[in-house]
């Protein structure tokens, strides 16, 4: 089972030394994602990270980035927006209803299908998914390796996603929930959480 782990939505001052701490912990798939930020502020956090871990990031808008600083891939934050013109290349998709999963394994190297559970990190992003619904894609064979799931994952219900043949999780709020960006400079609990996350997917 794969471990994502998405960034929190906004830039932050610690976040290029948590996220090298987080590489250097065993991070190996590491998204992007900003939404509505200027390009330049994701350029400034990339330069600010060893060009070691390049091959483990993949970036969602401002795809130019994947190729100015050598990333793993794209992500397209839908489940019908074309790839860029001539696009080669590592692409993911986000998926929101299980009818869609079918359309987007077409041209995708995974699928991220949210909303599973409630949000840990925005209130307003509630699951949409019933566990019935969820267990028929899986026999059905809709979730499989190449689904992770997002949405309100957690420590707790890893075991859940794992059990229904999803191929990974997306942790967000589970993970920075844990650090608090205005009071905080002491990470550790966050790393450590991070490496209950890891064993818990081995």
């Amino acid at each position: 089972m794969k471990l994502i782990i998405m960034t929190k939505p906004t830039f932050f001052v610690e976040e290029d030394k948590i996220l090298t701490s987080l590489f250097e912990e065993g991070m190996e798939s590491l998204h992007l994602y900003k939404p509505g930020a200027a390009p330049i502020y994701s350029e400034r956090l990339l330069t600010l990270l060893s060009d070691d871990y390049a091959g483990k990031i993949t970036v969602h808008e401002h795809f130019y980035l994947k190729e100015e600083y050598k990333l793993r891939g794209i992500h397209i934050d839908d489940s019908f927006s074309p790839a860029p013109d001539g696009f080669k290349g590592r692409l993911s998709r986000t998926c929101q209803s299980i009818d869609d999963l079918s359309v987007a394994r077409k041209d995708s190297d995974y699928i991220l299908l949210k909303y599973v559970f409630d949000s840990l990190s925005d209130d307003n992003n509630k699951s949409t998914l019933s566990f019935e619904q969820l267990k028929e894609a899986s026999q059905k064979g809709l979730i499989n390796r190449r689904v992770y799931a997002m949405g309100g994952m957690n420590l707790d219900n890893i075991r859940i996603a794992k059990d229904l043949g999803f191929g990974g999780v997306v942790i967000c709020g589970d993970l920075w929930n844990r650090f608090d960006i205005h009071q905080q400079l002491d990470y550790k609990e966050l790393i450590s959480h991070f490496d209950k996350l890891r064993k818990a997917i081995g």
